[in-house]
């Protein structure tokens, strides 16, 4: 298993960041690799992002030192959407199967965590999100049928799409981890425009759905100070509690959202208003 460490940012700083820096510190470029667990650290809310790709055998998922516990959800919990072949996580003994677009919320204190794919030609690939917690909420499997469902947006302004709800307060009970996924529809491109900050909470972005001559570019920054990254399939974003996080692609795509902070509520948010950006 590895794991990778990233500092929070001061957005003053970020206003100095050339391409090569920015990407450094706010994109991960490689979360799914074949037969292991890849994390990334983020000191942002201590949001752990990450992928678990199992083949043949079994990945456990153990504490390295930046968790600094005998095992990783002892002051955690957990959020895997699997977007790849069937699968199956284990957790303390008991086995929950995933298809594509499922996901499982596994609370504080589980200790033994497992992930396998039904077929290792066509391995699970499972997105992990991973926040603090101070009490400990049931493991729950949720289905794609099970999760809240919105539409929004329309073909006129190319932001028709479908958001996923799965670890929601009216969905599934966490500490202070939300997640779900957005499947922007044929023929539009744009997701959370107009923009927006919530300040008091920070959000990670997974692209996928995304084919691999096609590219997204995730506008992030102060709102008069907004910068781009160009993204690829499978590739995630950490978005600072400070920024908008935006994002317009080359065709349409889909990205799992989760976010972490001082509350849960998805709709607490500072709009801004697109003749406002620069």
């Amino acid at each position: 298993m590895q794991i990778d460490v990233r500092h929070a940012s001061h957005p003053e700083a970020v206003r100095e960041y050339d391409t090569e820096t920015l990407r450094r510190h706010f994109l991960v470029e490689t979360v799914f690799a074949g037969g292991e667990i890849r994390l990334t650290y983020s000191h942002y809310d201590r949001m752990v992002i990450g992928g678990a790709t199992p083949l043949g055998s079994a990945l456990t998922l153990t504490a390295p030192t930046a968790i600094g516990q005998e095992t990783f959800l002892a002051e955690r919990e957990l959020g895997a959407l699997n977007i790849g072949g069937a699968g199956r996580i284990i957790v303390d003994g008991t086995s929950y199967d995933l298809a594509k677009y499922d996901c499982l919320y596994a609370g504080k204190g589980a200790k033994d965590i497992r992930f396998e794919s039904a077929d290792a030609a066509n391995p699970a690939k499972f997105y992990l999100v991973s926040t603090p917690a101070h009490q400990t909420h049931p493991t729950v499997l949720l289905t794609r049928e099970k999760a809240r469902h919105l539409t929004p947006g329309e073909a006129a302004t190319a932001n028709k799409r479908s958001i996923y709800q799965f670890i929601h307060p009216e969905v599934c009970q966490s500490c202070q981890l939300t997640l779900g996924f957005t499947m922007i529809e044929p023929g539009s491109v744009w997701n959370t425009m107009p923009a927006h900050t919530h300040d008091r909470r920070m959000e990670a972005y997974l692209y996928f759905d995304l084919d691999a001559d096609q590219r997204v570019f995730h506008f992030m920054g102060e709102p008069q100070q907004t910068r781009h990254m160009l993204v690829a399939n499978e590739q995630a974003v950490i978005s600072p509690p400070w920024s908008i996080h935006s994002g317009a692609g080359t065709k349409n795509y889909s990205f799992i959202w989760a976010m972490a902070g001082d509350n849960k509520s998805f709709t607490d948010m500072d709009h801004i208003a697109i003749a406002d950006l620069r």
